[in-house]
């Protein structure tokens, strides 16, 4: 039941992307540690629906990962068993008011803490946080330019233990409503009082996604008969997906001059990705390189966070067997070692990343602080063709863009590819896994600095502060009950031989 209850969650994610979902998918997995008769048990029972969470979640990596999937959701899964004993502990059996106005709060921040550690890039990066799920809600949207995705996570969990509430502690109803009308009044607070982002002008980006073919080769040629396609289009930048080309440009420099052709016919610079052992440093690094019309511009992005397992395997020396049970990377690919932004001729700024950097919210937050216009999102899922990845990975860069009020490009070899302006909203349509094309987008540039870029991800300091605040009270109480333990000895009975 706690793998099944933990799982409930997933359609709230694309490809379904059943957001209203989320609002209530987590109440009987809370009503199932509410109800458990130990705290012992309420934390296996957090273990278990962490781990069927990160399973539905990520269920498009079985077929690659195989068994390994498995043994990776229920070590993670472990982080949700703060989760399991708090729940119980606040809100088993009759709580009262206080103990359900505690559990709104500390509930939500210990699940703030459990995707803040799942978030870091070496246990696999933020993919799945909850709040994602809310990427074409307008609202959510706004409130993620406030506090980025991590608020957006923390106000579903208050509904769900709102919800939960309602349903089984009828004394606290009161404060379970009081906790919702909260949640209401922040989002309208939000969208009334919060400004969005100024649209000074637009930019003429062009997409091109080859579509499903096998081989570098035929891939790249298709990828070079749709960028002249673009002739006399207008466009001020040409973007390639992840592992477009496959050779080196300062070994192969017959390669580089082709592409500088191509940027010439297309009247605007490409930016590609090459997926190559490098001919200057030792190693095969992904990365977004600009070429101009006279060839390669020597603006580079090295990636910097490589995906576990299908880029690098960590900790190769242990867990290398993992490449005999999928498809785990052969080789470790090498990894950038900072963020770049980019310049075009007409002083237009563009923020490159590699796959499923788009995850990270620091990262476009940073390329933002640096000066980017423009987030460009290189990507492919080909992989993951048939399965939720595609859409999944797609929708994050709606969130990415609310919360820096910049637009975000998402280019892919096989789809799907996307735009998003500067509040999140789509351009243009999406090409699908079924296409291929070069699409021309008119993308609405934003202005202005928004104020999750301004503060960061507050709260998850707050819910920081939050336990804190709660560890030391309880540590204080613990304190005072041995302090008030009566004595093991009584006054009578006193050591022989002693007054």
């Amino acid at each position: 039941m706690a793998l099944l209850a933990g799982a409930l969650p997933a359609p709230a994610f694309p490809a379904p992307s059943l957001w209203w979902w989320a609002y209530v998918a987590l109440v009987p997995w809370l009503l199932l540690m509410r109800a458990a008769p130990t705290g012992r048990r309420a934390m296996l029972d957090g273990w278990l629906g962490g781990a069927g969470f990160l399973l539905a979640a990520h269920q498009w990596l079985m077929p690659n990962l195989h068994v390994f999937i498995v043994i990776l959701a229920l070590l993670l899964g472990l982080l949700w068993v703060p989760w399991g004993w708090l729940t119980h502990r606040l809100l088993h059996g009759r709580p009262g008011p206080r103990q359900v106005a505690a559990a709104l709060v500390l509930l939500p921040s210990v699940w703030l803490m459990a995707e803040l550690v799942r978030s870091w890039q070496y246990l696999g990066g933020p993919w799945g946080l909850l709040g994602a799920s809310q990427w074409q809600v307008a609202p959510a949207l706004r409130l993620a330019s406030v506090g980025g995705v991590w608020l957006l996570g923390f106000l579903l969990v208050v509904v769900n233990v709102a919800g939960t509430v309602l349903i089984a502690v009828a004394r606290a109803r009161t404060v379970a409503l009081a906790g919702l009308t909260a949640c209401g009044a922040a989002a309208a607070g939000v969208w009334a009082w919060v400004p969005t982002a100024k649209e000074p002008g637009t930019v003429r980006i062009a997409v091109v996604q080859p579509g499903v073919i096998q081989g570098p080769g035929p891939r790249f040629e298709r990828g070079a008969e749709l960028t002249r396609q673009l002739a006399d289009r207008h466009v001020d930048l040409v973007v390639w997906g992840e592992s477009s080309v496959a050779q080196d440009l300062t070994t192969h420099p017959e390669l580089g001059r082709r592409l500088a052709a191509l940027s010439r016919t297309a009247g605007a610079d490409l930016l590609v990705n090459v997926d190559a052992r490098r001919g200057d440093m030792p190693g095969i690094y992904k990365s977004s390189v600009l070429i101009g019309p006279n060839g390669p511009t020597g603006q580079r992005y090295d990636k910097m966070r490589l995906v576990p397992f299908g880029e690098y395997i960590p900790a190769r020396p242990l867990l290398g067997w993992a490449t005999s049970v999928g498809k785990a990377a052969g080789e470790d690919r090498h990894r950038g070692t900072e963020p770049v932004v980019m310049k075009l001729p007409d002083s237009l700024r563009i923020g490159p990343l590699v796959c499923f950097e788009s995850a990270f919210p620091d990262m476009s937050r940073n390329l933002v602080r640096d000066g980017a216009q423009v987030l460009v999102v290189q990507s492919s899922t080909s992989t993951f063709q048939k399965s939720w990845a595609p859409a999944q990975h797609a929708s994050l860069a709606a969130l990415r863009s609310a919360e820096t009020w910049r637009p975000m490009v998402h280019a892919t070899l096989t789809g799907e590819s996307a735009v998003f302006g500067p509040r999140g909203e789509p351009v243009g349509s999406r090409m699908s896994t079924s296409t291929s094309a070069a699409t021309v987008y008119t993308v609405p540039l934003g202005q202005g600095t928004s104020p999750y870029v301004r503060i960061g991800p507050w709260p998850v300091y707050g819910a920081m502060a939050a336990l804190a605040v709660y560890c030391a009270a309880e540590g204080g109480r613990a304190l005072r009950r041995r302090a008030d333990r009566p004595s093991d000895r009584s006054p009578d009975q006193r050591t022989p031989g002693r007054p």
